[in-house]
């Protein structure tokens, strides 16, 4: 919904359809990346993690849209961008200036392969996961576009700046996040090569085409999680959902001691056949995996799929 007729939907656009929203008998809105950005990817390269992009308001903007949110008995999750910056970050920009500047560790460089070559054969989501900086000679990596450089959770201040940037929003009454990409915040620290993947077939996405043993999943990727579950803790009332894909591992995400996310994204769904039988199954197997007192969730669509009406039948959607 576009407040200021510039054909951007933006943050006032939203307040004047939240009794719209509010009819719908939902619980809560997930706004995806408001923040300022050079939008090389729709805001996932975030350039400051706390502000508002001119595009969607302000911040008195987001401050109106939340009491008028939360004075409808809604909530408001926003989408939280931890495991890279936009190279246009202030973080980055000091980080790529040289290799001794105290931020050079706040992103993951190495030194190229003896042939001059990537540090090694890790694959991102568009190809290879290394990018080439002229200026200091070495490579940082990036599993999406060059423009996404990866934060590197080893170096303890990293986590530090980012459970600040949780408590900013929280202390605004922000009432939870969806924290994109959560499973790739640990990488091996080794820097091992992974496998290829024995199954991949021409034609599917290139981040199949290797087994993600060291860029997906690590150990370490938990801890962080755990800290960031536990500044939630210091609030009432909020949550954390984790965005998980692919779904292997899923029921992993919400902690040993369900102290890591409240919402594990569940994406079944998005990849399930709209077939009774293999929906049935599919909700049985689920159903049995959830550990003792961790909550459910379904996901029928998001930003990444096309809506579950231009997937499925129409009667099939009215179901769903």
């Amino acid at each position: 919904m576009d407040g200021n007729d510039d054909g951007v939907g933006d943050l006032p656009g939203i307040i004047r359809r939240l009794d719209y929203v509010a009819s719908l008998s939902v619980d809560a809105i997930w706004l995806s990346p408001i923040y300022p950005s050079p939008m090389k990817d729709f805001g996932y390269d975030v350039s400051d993690y706390t502000g508002i992009h001119p595009l969607f308001g302000n911040m008195a903007d987001f401050d109106h849209l939340l009491a008028e949110i939360h004075g409808r008995d809604l909530r408001l999750i926003l989408d939280l961008v931890p495991n890279h910056t936009s190279d246009q970050h202030p973080w980055f920009l000091e980080s790529r200036s040289s290799r001794d500047n105290s931020k050079r560790d706040w992103y993951i460089w190495r030194n190229p392969a003896p042939d001059g070559g990537p540090p090694n054969n890790w694959v991102g989501w568009l190809g290879p996961a290394w990018e080439y900086d002229e200026t200091t000679g070495q490579y940082y990596l990036r599993q999406f576009r060059k423009e996404q450089p990866e934060l590197n959770y080893r170096h303890p201040p990293v986590l530090a700046a980012m459970l600040d940037i949780m408590r900013f929003w929280l202390d605004k009454g922000v009432d939870g996040f969806r924290v994109d990409v959560v499973a790739l915040l640990g990488k091996d620290d080794q820097f091992r090569d992974e496998p290829p993947n024995p199954d991949y077939r021409p034609g599917q996405p290139i981040y199949r085409s290797h087994l993600r043993l060291y860029t997906e999943d690590q150990p370490a990727t938990h801890d962080y999680i755990r800290a960031m579950r536990r500044v939630l803790d210091e609030y009432d009332e909020r949550v954390m959902l984790g965005e998980l894909d692919p779904i292997q591992g899923l029921m992993s995400y919400y902690g040993a001691n369900l102290d890591e996310c409240h919402l594990p994204f569940n994406f079944h769904l998005l990849y399930t056949p709209w077939e009774a039988q293999v929906v049935r199954q599919t909700v049985d197997a689920y159903d049995a995996a959830i550990p003792l007192g961790a909550c459910p969730n379904w996901v029928l669509g998001n930003h990444d799929q096309p809506r579950i009406a231009s997937r499925i039948e129409k009667d099939k959607a009215r179901v769903a």
